[in-house]
Order: C-alpha cells, then sequence, then structure tokens
C-alpha cells in the first residue's frame, strides 16, 4: 500500500494548470540572453509552467536594477514568442524603493502597464501583489485588481507574503476569488502550516506558490540549517534514492493545501533534477519527524 502525501499532480490556479514546480526568476540576472532563454526552454521543458516573475526582481543576486529580470524575460520571449503560449506567465508588483510598499490604486495600474512593456506581452496571466501596503484600504487595492482584469492586461490574482488576515480583508473586497498566496515556506520555515495561509488556501481553493523551498539553497547545501534536519534529510534521501534537495522539494509538495514549489536555481541540470521529487514517498510519520526535527522540540 502507497500511503506517500507527495501530490505530484498538476494545480488547478484560477482557469489555469500548473505543474507542482514552478520557474521562480529572482535570480534571473544574467546579462546573456541565449543563457537566459536555456533557462527557461529547460524550465518549461521540466514541467515547470508557471514562470514566476516580479518588477522589482533585479535589484539583488547581481541584476543591473529594478524591472531588469522582467525586461530579460521580455527579450527571451521577443527572440522565441513561441515560449510564451507554453507558460502560464506570473509577475509582482507593489514594491517600489524606497517607499517601500505601495499598493494604491494608480501605482498599481502604472506597475502593471510598466511590467506588460518590459515583457513584452499583452496579458500577466497571474498578477500578485508582491507585498501588503499596510497604508492601502484592501477595497482601493480590489478594485484596482478588478479594473486591470476588466481591461484583459491580468487574467488571475495572486498575493505574497500576506498574513491571513491581509488575505480575508483583500479578498472580501474582490468581485473574483484570489487564484494564489504566495509565501515562504519549506521545512526550514513552516510558518504558512500554522499561521492560517494553507488553511486559507485550503477554505478557498486557492494555489498556494511556495517561495524559497529550498531555504535559498541552504536546504541543499546544508549551511545554517540544524543538524538534526539535515539526517533526517539525508536518511530520507538514501532511502529513496535521491538528494537531499529533492526530498525538501517533496516536504512541500506533501501538504494537502498542494503547494506549487518555486525552484530558482541557474543551473540547468540542477533545475532537471529537481523533478526527482516527484518520485518521492514521504508518508505521515516522514512528515512529521521533519517537522520535528525542523522545530528542534518535540510536538506536544
Amino acid at each position: 500500500m502507497n500511503d506517500s502525501l507527495l501530490n505530484s499532480n498538476q494545480r488547478q490556479l484560477g482557469q489555469f494548470l500548473v505543474g507542482p514546480l514552478s520557474y521562480g526568476l529572482w535570480r534571473f540576472t544574467t546579462d546573456d540572453v541565449a543563457e537566459a532563454h536555456a533557462l527557461i526552454e529547460t524550465a518549461l521543458d521540466a514541467g515547470m509552467n508557471l514562470i514566476d516573475n516580479a518588477d522589482v526582481y533585479g535589484l539583488d543576486y547581481g541584476g543591473a536594477g529594478f524591472g531588469a529580470n522582467e525586461d530579460l524575460l521580455g527579450k527571451v520571449l521577443a527572440q522565441a514568442p513561441q515560449l510564451r503560449d507554453r507558460m502560464v506567465l506570473a509577475s509582482k508588483g507593489g514594491i517600489m524603493p524606497p517607499v517601500p510598499y505601495d499598493s494604491s490604486p494608480g501605482y498599481l495600474v502604472e506597475a502593471c502597464d510598466a511590467s506588460l512593456q518590459r515583457m513584452g506581452v499583452d496579458t500577466i496571466d497571474l498578477y500578485q501583489i508582491h507585498r501588503p501596503d499596510m497604508f492601502a484600504h484592501p477595497a482601493d487595492t480590489a478594485a484596482a485588481l478588478a479594473g486591470l482584469r476588466e481591461a484583459g492586461k491580468i487574467r488571475e490574482v495572486g498575493v505574497s507574503n500576506y498574513t491571513a488576515d491581509q488575505y480575508d480583508a483583500l479578498a472580501k473586497h474582490l468581485p473574483f476569488p484570489i487564484a494564489a498566496t504566495q509565501p515562504q515556506f519549506s521545512c526550514a520555515h513552516l510558518d504558512p502550516m500554522r499561521d492560517g495561509t494553507f488553511d486559507r488556501a485550503m477554505r478557498d481553493g486557492v494555489v498556494p506558490l511556495a517561495w524559497s523551498s529550498l531555504a535559498g539553497g541552504r536546504l541543499a547545501t546544508g549551511d545554517d540549517v540544524p543538524a538534526d534536519l539535515i539526517a533526517v534529510l539525508d536518511r530520507l534521501a538514501e532511502r529513496e534514492g535521491v538528494d537531499r534537495a529533492a526530498i525538501a522539494i517533496a516536504f512541500v509538495l506533501a501538504h494537502p493545501s498542494q503547494p506549487v514549489a518555486i525552484i530558482g536555481s541557474q543551473n540547468p541540470d540542477r533545475i532537471r533534477a529537481a523533478t526527482a521529487a516527484l518520485t518521492v514517498n514521504l508518508n505521515r510519520a516522514d512528515v512529521y519527524e521533519i517537522v520535528v526535527a525542523s522545530d528542534g522540540v518535540p510536538l506536544p
């Protein structure tokens, strides 16, 4: 009997079907368009059809500045427009350093228009508020998002780094459902299982998009991660015949809210290797052993 909790099926994200793994463009900062093209194509070939970008990507990881990673994707799509039809294109707005956050209606419309122009597309499939603006009324933010959708500039709406209450407040004012919520989640960062994020997602049929699913790569390298957690991951990896990273990704996919794990590697071999997570069997004993090792204390 297979008692694995892992769900490797596609996820229903609003009107779109997306794979259980997504390709995130936070570190997509090369200045070589051919290299960038190869990374996108590798991810799509690996089933990572959700391509997750943001207007602020490019301000770190050696990027050229605000908007640079959207601009780079636009250059890739200009050279290979057929790739657009293979992807569910996601991007985010709402961060404008040094403000730092702005979800006012005027700004969001301008930010979305700028993202469309940089990426050279007519529509963003999933447009997400990157971080909540605590000085914007959710009714105003919702009105802006509804207007963008009515204009055909975006197809679905998501939130990123929202608390459960912030999610509820925005959802209350939207005339359509939120399609995705993007929290930080990994076996080294368990908050969404406990702060209501995943509970809201399961209540509403919203897809969680787990960013930093390898804790910024630390779960692969073992740096600055509890030794007990690494030991558990290594033991499970040996049992399953995969590497430690595959077990860590599989843990994300095992939650019943059916998260999508966002992969950010800039190495094509590691992008392909991430799909090994889809072959892993993790049962209840396995996932709770990971939780205990991550917490460093027994469960009550």
